[in-house]
């Protein structure tokens, strides 16, 4: 498999300067970084570089996103404000959205990035591609950022390729722990665009992503939350991707696959509290992959969202690049050895959750989506 990687170290030198975990320091907040921060996601540029898989890939420079293409779901006042604080003092473009100078910029180029992936696949020039995308974007509504999120990159590539390529059917998976928030609303009356959602429930935003929110108008039936409980772990994604998003997926054909890739469901993060392991995200990988080979002819893009774990993050992505690519390393999951015991099983209340959006959107499945792709 050819599998596109693209990064800039721009991304690095986004500033979200000092803070505490997702809060300002000061007060009884001693002096820390914000969990969204370079050290991530360098080390997985930095882990790819020393395991011998960054020579497997296809790499490719991302373009900076034009003011045009940023307004596909920014209103222009939001643009302006992300750019006058980008310009000054630096400061919060919404709700935890963290401005630093030059960071208008860096995100124009995070955008870029998801849309110079779509472009490579729908191209032919790679099969699939992954991009470490930073400032992240599901969170950022049309007119606020939310989350350390600026620019919503995967909901402004979704848009440009229906616009660029004529696409009438693309499934965006969202798998990061805390709800697409900002994607959900770009396309939640829109059914050419199927987006689904798998989050830890009610962990962030607040009151955001319920099972019954399932779209409104042309777009009833094709938003999918599903909102597994704390502590979900491999078993839960796995079936969820077998049992809820792959019978959809062959309802709805998808032209495009454009995975919102968070690996902060990883074990050990400090902003969620799930059990997915390294292990668990290529076999999540696995089944996305094909799904797309099957619909699409394999194009398939993943953008990274979040993930604030220094020490996981590397090894789940190196998981998922590894499928994507179909080339093994010899890195194993260090901390495995020390998780061995977890349960691997899904539990009552998992599939309680994962019956409860089954049962929301079986409607849907048998007399909506089937029409879709006729």
């Amino acid at each position: 498999m050819r599998t596109g990687y693209i990064y800039d170290e721009s991304y690095f030198w986004h500033d979200t300067g000092t803070g505490t975990l997702f809060l300002p320091s000061g007060g009884y907040l001693e002096t820390d970084v914000f969990a969204e921060h370079p050290a991530t996601k360098r080390r997985v540029n930095n882990l790819l570089e020393r395991c011998g898989l960054m020579r497997e890939l296809h790499h490719i420079r991302p373009r900076k996103a034009t003011l045009e293409e940023i307004q596909y779901y920014h209103t222009p006042e939001y643009i302006k404000r992300v750019k006058y604080l980008s310009d000054t003092t630096g400061g919060d473009a919404g709700d935890h959205a963290i401005v630093g100078k030059g960071s208008y910029e860096i995100a124009l180029l995070s955008t870029g990035g998801a849309l110079t992936a779509v472009d490579s696949v729908m191209k032919g020039k790679v099969d699939n591609v992954y991009a470490l995308t930073r400032p992240p974007g599901h969170h950022a509504e049309s007119d606020k950022g939310i989350g350390f999120c600026l620019f919503n990159n995967v909901a402004i590539s979704a848009k440009y390729a229906k616009k660029k390529y004529g696409l009438e059917r693309i499934m965006i998976l969202d798998w990061d722990v805390h709800h697409g928030n900002g994607t959900e609303k770009a396309f939640y009356d829109d059914d050419e665009v199927l987006f689904i959602s798998i989050h830890e429930h009610l962990n962030f935003p607040n009151n955001s992503g319920y099972a019954t929110d399932t779209g409104e108008g042309n777009g009833e039936g094709y938003n999918v939350n599903i909102p597994l409980p704390p502590g979900s772990g491999n078993a839960a994604y796995l079936q969820t991707l077998e049992t809820i998003v792959k019978p959809m997926a062959d309802e709805f054909q998808p032209q495009l696959i454009i995975v919102s890739a968070g690996q902060d469901p990883g074990m050990f993060d400090p902003l969620g509290r799930m059990r997915v392991s390294a292990e668990g995200f290529g076999k999540m990988t696995e089944i996305i992959k094909e799904i797309a080979q099957k619909h699409c002819n394999g194009k398939l893009v993943f953008c990274h969202e979040g993930g604030y774990s220094n020490a996981y993050v590397p090894f789940c992505t190196l998981r998922i690049m590894e499928v994507l690519c179909e080339k093994q390393t010899d890195v194993e999951d260090p901390f495995a050895p020390g998780t061995n015991g977890y349960p691997d099983k899904v539990y009552e209340h998992e599939q309680d959750a994962i019956n409860k959006v089954i049962k929301v959107q079986s409607e849907f499945w048998q007399n909506l989506l089937p029409k879709v792709g006729q």
